[in-house]
């Protein structure tokens, strides 16, 4: 049975350091305009959204800091941010969208959240689990820092899957399995939410898969050109850019396949205050692997693609059926151990 349903990146061009939280609300509502134009039920939104990749500086100031958080349990209700959220009601449409969060006990989290328009309310938070980056800033000044590690704290929400009402037809949304059958493709699409660095750690895709997560969403902020954090090998910035965005492609549609799910991913990219360099490459992708749909430019613009969850069902029954192939008395070491061990040297 079709689960069909039109999905959306929001990409999102240049944020300077100055540029008010107001303005760059706008900016993603005129995109959330275009996706109700385009009959869209779900837009995903990038990572720290709402102002410029902020970790990239280093702030002594608390106050200056806070500026680029967003603070109290419920992010709808914030003045700067609740425009948008009202405009996702009234239209219809769910969004993800990332920010900072301060929590009221003061922990500082690079989050997430899924806005359900039928539920009028979140119906999920993420906080982003695999920080990047270094907690002090480089020596070099002329080092592109990313110090996410400094005004973050690793999530403590785990990858929890979660169904979202309202986004496929409601005869399909009610069809239900008998007693004892396979609850495979029915019902409410299963969803995950990630951020940017996420999307580069498997274990993070197979656990929602171990779900049943049909669809994963997730917001990057990607240096085009970051040598300091990437390692040593000379490189031309252009090059840089063009392995970033390799990179960034290559770990979206690997994943989709191995888990057999859909992706979409959005961008904030752009040249942030005229000199520092974010990729684009915000993109759909199937449960194939296939790039459905992607973007074409390295501003604000709308990636569109009508997908179809039974899609997924192909992965999760033949290739990747977890219950039949899986050897989980062999992989141990994943959970237990974080750096490497190598054997003896002989």
């Amino acid at each position: 049975m079709a689960r069909k349903l039109t999905v959306a990146a929001a990409q999102v061009g240049a944020v300077n350091k100055d540029t008010a939280k107001q303005e760059v609300v706008q900016r993603l509502i005129k995109l959330l305009h275009e996706a109700a134009s385009k009959k869209v039920k779900l837009v995903v939104f990038p990572e720290i959204a709402l102002t410029t990749f902020f970790p990239r500086h280093l702030f002594t100031k608390q106050e200056e800091l806070d500026h680029f958080f967003e603070h109290g349990e419920d992010v709808t209700q914030s003045p700067d941010v609740k425009p948008l959220f009202d405009e996702a009601k009234s239209h219809g449409i769910d969004i993800t969208l990332g920010y900072a969060e301060r929590t009221p006990e003061g922990n500082g989290y690079n989050t997430c959240v899924h806005y359900s328009a039928s539920e009028g309310k979140v119906i999920s938070k993420y906080r982003k689990v695999h920080l990047p980056g270094t907690k002090e800033p480089f020596e070099d000044p002329k080092a592109i820092n990313q110090l996410e590690k400094r005004y973050f704290e690793p999530g403590n929400l785990g990858f929890e899957a979660y169904r979202a009402p309202g986004l496929v037809a409601d005869a399909v949304k009610k069809a239900s399995a008998k007693e004892g059958e396979s609850t495979l493709g029915k019902g409410d699409p299963i969803l995950g939410m990630m951020i940017c660095n996420d999307r580069r750690w498997p274990e993070a895709w197979r656990v929602y898969a171990l779900k049943g997560v049909e669809l994963i969403t997730y917001g990057f902020n990607t240096g085009g050109n970051m040598a300091h954090l990437w390692g040593s090998k000379p490189m031309s910035p252009e090059a840089a850019t063009q392995e970033a965005l390799f990179h960034s492609k290559l770990v979206q549609q690997a994943n989709s396949y191995m888990n057999a799910c859909f992706s979409i991913s959005a961008a904030r990219c752009g040249l942030d205050d005229g000199k520092y360099d974010l990729i684009a490459g915000s993109a759909i992708v199937s449960p194939e692997g296939h790039v459905i749909s992607e973007a074409k430019t390295s501003g604000d613009e709308l990636v569109v693609a009508e997908i179809d969850l039974e899609d997924c069902r192909q992965g999760k029954e033949k290739t990747f059926d977890f219950a039949r192939h899986r050897r989980i008395e062999t992989y141990g070491l994943v959970s237990e151990q974080t750096g490497v061990v190598e054997p003896d040297l002989l």
